[in-house]
């Protein structure tokens, strides 16, 4: 699974739709973060974890409440549980229903419990921090592919923690708002000049190890919301703008999604 690992940092991806999941090491903490998706992936990143936690406490960041992001917490049940103000007003059993409806498709069996974590620290605006000991975690609200997400920096370690956000292998998701999805790529600068970032952490995909890379990911992403609008007030083709992307024969429905979504706004 590990598509990335140093003394610090393994990121952990499922062989479904490249979800990353992340395990962080500093001297005074673990921090996992949507730890997803299969269950023998789940119990992976379990087994890294307790291999190597000692007396460490450990931190369980959840992104957003898409149900691929939460479906492994409850293999982490001592975990201190970090998320946004928003995540803990949605509707659980509407989030387990959909873990349940997936497992029920493909005939999978979960040896963990399946649950919606109870957050322990509310986020609840940008530029929050918890220190732990050297470590500092600082936050910044995420909204557009939901209303609940969240960015997590790791210092001094310099890890962008992105959710779904920043991929290089889709383009944006956007079941929020259109709006606020691109207030949240236009932190972008902000966060690179107030952070040395050495690695981002996209929820689909692969790592970005320069600020470079990062800065053509959000470019990418804003020209995809700019250019699928114009079209829609056009009514124009829009099918197009999907057409670079590897996986386009799935990625067709979302870019449906989207432009239903897009309509309805």
């Amino acid at each position: 699974m590990i598509q990335y690992q140093d003394k610090h940092l393994t990121v952990f991806e499922s062989q479904l739709y490249k979800t990353t999941s992340t395990v962080i090491q500093t001297e005074d903490c673990v921090i996992v973060v949507d730890p997803c998706l299969l269950p023998s992936e789940v119990d992976e990143i379990r087994e890294h974890v307790v291999s190597m936690k000692g007396n460490r406490p450990v931190y369980l960041i959840i992104t957003h409440s898409d149900w691929d992001h939460i479906v492994g917490a409850g293999a982490f049940p001592e975990a201190i549980v970090i998320a946004s103000e928003a995540f803990q007003l949605k509707n659980p059993n509407e989030i387990l229903e959909q873990v349940k409806a997936f497992d029920d498709e493909y005939y999978i069996d979960r040896k963990t419990s399946v649950v919606y974590p109870n957050v322990d620290i509310v986020v609840k605006k940008d530029g929050e921090q918890l220190k732990i000991g050297n470590t500092t975690l600082t936050f910044y609200e995420a909204k557009g592919h939901t209303d609940d997400g969240i960015f997590a920096i790791v210092e001094p370690l310099g890890i962008w923690i992105a959710g779904d956000y920043l991929s290089d292998i889709e383009f944006p998701f956007i079941y929020s708002s259109s709006t606020d999805y691109m207030k949240t790529l236009e932190k972008t600068e902000a966060i690179l000049s107030v952070h040395r970032i050495k690695f981002l952490i996209t929820g689909h995909g692969h790592v970005a190890r320069s600020t470079e890379e990062i800065l053509i990911r959000k470019q990418d992403s804003l020209k995809y919301i700019n250019n699928l609008k114009q079209v829609i007030q056009s009514n124009a083709e829009h099918e197009h703008l999907v057409d670079s992307y590897r996986y386009k024969r799935s990625l067709k429905k979302c870019h449906e999604e989207n432009v239903r979504f897009l309509l309805n706004e």
